[in-house]
């Protein structure tokens, strides 16, 4: 049979053999139903969640006349732009029980938590928040956006007792009231998005993130399969509540679970500590997904050129890594021993040096100087965040934070580790593939018999994943999972 894969800039239409299984995230196992997808319902959803939440008074309670109040907010990455999404509802619901408490609309910041991401843009903060919440607070200069690398706009705070330097914004830490405005998504880092992981990964510093994101706690055993109980989630609760210790105040979070098209299922406010876990058990319900009836020998999906990351994340090595890898992260309960991945990708050599100044100089580094597995690489890490051309181009030039790069590639060799092999199809300068130590083929079938001659034997079980990078993905998992 003949099924559209992505890849590219659009799809590819690849013949898969006919006895394979198919998934589509959202469509062969439906999400919970979502909130009804109008303003007033929502808007309704979130007054409700924010005058009761969890573990702490309401934010009429914590704010008043007199009071700053920061607004933590989700880069482009995470949480859709559509209409009636979270953020643009949340906000806008936040800002009139802050306005009904006598807080002044002057005392109001929005902070974009981007972390090691580019800092957001003027035209990506029209999307997130819309024109209404971009023009109410746009003139004033009171949207702003997570540095960092900025002396002056961090606080350091010291040292967890696991040794974590804790590094975090200003202007959350000097707030009166700091509201984290999050989506409870499946993530390969942690489980989910949205509570303390928020605030660990969206407003600190590198040196905060280099804490998880290496590969002594990416390569931990509890690691993959993705879940709630790794080491890794356990650092961003222990940064996350280090902050508030530290701040005096407990962050007021706002998170919705979402569903595969970003809508709105549930939505929980109140303390990290204690939202987080009511969250995660109707998000547990939408994301791993009990359906797997045998594990799979061969995986199939394709990889378009711009998602998640951004325009080139198909097209660059060290990005093409980290996404085989979050499949792995995700999909492993479902994984056979001997799993193969068959996957086309463009993989033409563009880094994008726009948004990843780095890439190619961290790419080099691979192929020499002895380097045998990715985590090599990360010993140079210290002259990456030295570097002033790649940390500009962060701070100024909406780029990713050298030490992003280091965190994908402790995530990258998670493919290596977990799959057997890895065949890109269709790749323009297959010889990159292959030095990140991929098979490439011209068709999905040939790298399928090429697998079961080699890897899986000839009567491999098969799954094709479409629209892996266009859903909010879930985390497969077998039917008698308990």
């Amino acid at each position: 049979m003949y099924i559209d894969l992505e890849y590219g800039d659009g799809l590819m239409n690849c013949l898969v053999p006919d006895d394979a299984d198919i998934f589509v995230p959202g469509e062969t196992v439906e999400d919970p139903p979502c909130i009804t997808q109008t303003y007033e319902a929502l808007y309704d959803a979130a007054l409700k969640s924010v005058r009761n939440p969890i573990g702490m008074p309401p934010l009429r309670e914590l704010a008043h006349e007199g009071s700053k109040v920061v607004f933590v907010i989700p880069d482009i990455v995470k949480g859709g732009t559509q209409e009636f999404s979270h953020r643009k509802i949340s906000i806008r619901v936040c800002l009139d029980e802050l306005y009904s408490a006598g807080v002044k609309k002057e005392d109001i910041t929005l902070l974009f938590s981007n972390g090691l991401h580019p800092r957001t843009t003027d035209e990506e903060a029209r999307q997130i928040l819309g024109d209404s919440l971009y023009q109410e607070f746009a003139p004033a200069g009171q949207i702003t956006s997570h540095d960092s690398e900025d002396p002056e706009g961090l606080v350091d705070l010291g040292y967890t007792e696991d040794g974590d330097h804790v590094i975090m914004n200003r202007l959350v830490y000097e707030s009166d009231v700091a509201i984290l405005i999050g989506h409870t998504q499946g993530n390969p880092y942690g489980g989910y998005s949205g509570g303390y992981k928020h605030c660990a990964t969206g407003i600190s510093h590198w040196k905060s993130i280099a804490a998880h994101h290496v590969p002594e706690i990416m390569h931990r055993d509890d690691f993959v399969p993705v879940s709630t109980k790794s080491v890794m989630r356990n650092k961003f609760d222990t940064q996350g509540m280090f902050m508030e210790e530290k701040m005096g105040k407990k962050f007021f979070c706002c998170d919705a679970v979402l569903d595969t098209k970003s809508r709105q299922i549930e939505i929980n406010s109140g303390w990290a500590k204690m939202m987080q876990e009511v969250s995660w058990k109707m998000a547990d319900k939408r994301t791993y997904v009990k359906w797997a009836e045998k594990k799979y020998d061969i995986i199939i999906f394709g990889m378009p050129k711009n998602f998640h990351y951004g325009d080139g994340m198909g097209t660059n090595p060290i990005q093409i890594m980290q996404a085989l890898s979050a499949q792995v992260i995700r999909h492993r309960r479902i994984m056979s021993d001997r799993c193969v991945f068959i996957v086309p990708c463009l993989c033409d050599g563009w880094f994008n040096l726009d948004r990843w100044p780095y890439a190619r100089e961290l790419y080099e580094l691979f192929l020499h100087e002895s380097n045998q597995i990715l985590p090599d690489v990360h010993k140079y890490y210290e002259r990456f965040v030295n570097n002033k051309e790649y940390v500009d181009a962060y701070r100024f030039r909406h780029a990713f934070h050298p030490f992003h790069g280091f965190s994908m590639i402790s995530c990258g060799h998670i493919a290596e580790m977990d799959t057997s092999a890895i065949y890109l199809i269709g790749a323009k300068e297959p010889g990159i593939a292959r030095s990140m130590g991929l098979k490439t083929r011209s068709t999905v079938m040939e790298a399928v018999e090429d697998a079961k001659k080699k890897i899986t034997g000839p009567d491999a079980n098969i799954l094709v994943l479409p629209k892996t990078f266009k859903t909010a993905a879930v985390h497969l998992s077998m039917k008698d999972d308990i």
